[in-house]
């Protein structure tokens, strides 16, 4: 009996292992779904939508870089509740096309993966909560401390910056941060 009941429970403990980790992947694709159903709301109403009624953000920009196929919903806010569910806009930075550094930040595993194949002067477009684009071009990479990013936020030039942890395989959190600067190019 002991010889049945041990492959048993390691079959079922495997099992409830993998129900949790596909679990976990389902929501995040409703979250993105719902996250890009409450940005669409919000531009076409001109006033933040939450993409759920219990969620402490709201959307505020999509970024997208069309050479690689990728779009992202930025929320407000960088706390960790915020960049669990997608980038978050760092708060103090400036708004898209506006003087100064908008700065956002996203983990490197999942909403800011795309990062690492940005190559300079690729096209990065913000479109904002407005529905307003707006165009960067990449011309600038880094690997800073978390604590001396070097972004200077009292330029008078609109630029954008992407944040995320480095290395991009490493398994655990560090101390750098891999930052991608940006330069606007047009807006419409």
């Amino acid at each position: 009996m002991p010889r049945i009941i041990i492959p048993l429970a390691v079959a079922l403990v495997g099992l409830i292992l993998f129900s949790h980790g596909a679990l976990i992947h389902a929501k995040a694709i409703v979250a993105q779904v719902l996250l890009d159903r409450a940005f669409s709301q919000t531009i076409a109403t001109g006033r933040p939508v939450k993409p759920w009624s219990w969620a402490d953000t709201v959307p505020v920009a999509r970024i997208e870089v069309k050479r690689l196929g990728v779009s992202t919903i930025a929320l407000a806010g960088s706390s960790g509740q915020a960049l669990a569910f997608g980038a978050g806009h760092v708060e103090g930075t400036a708004e898209p096309g506006e003087a100064g550094v908008a700065v956002y930040s996203a983990h490197r595993d999942t909403h800011f993966r795309f990062l690492k194949d940005v190559s300079i002067g690729d096209e990065i477009d913000v479109v904002g909560r407005d529905g307003r684009t707006f165009r960067y071009r990449a011309d600038g990479t880094s690997v800073v401390r978390f604590d001396a990013s070097g972004i200077d936020p009292g330029t008078e030039r609109p630029e954008l910056v992407l944040s995320t942890c480095w290395p991009f395989d490493a398994l655990t959190q560090g101390p750098e941060r891999y930052v991608l600067h940006a330069t606007l190019i047009a807006d419409q």
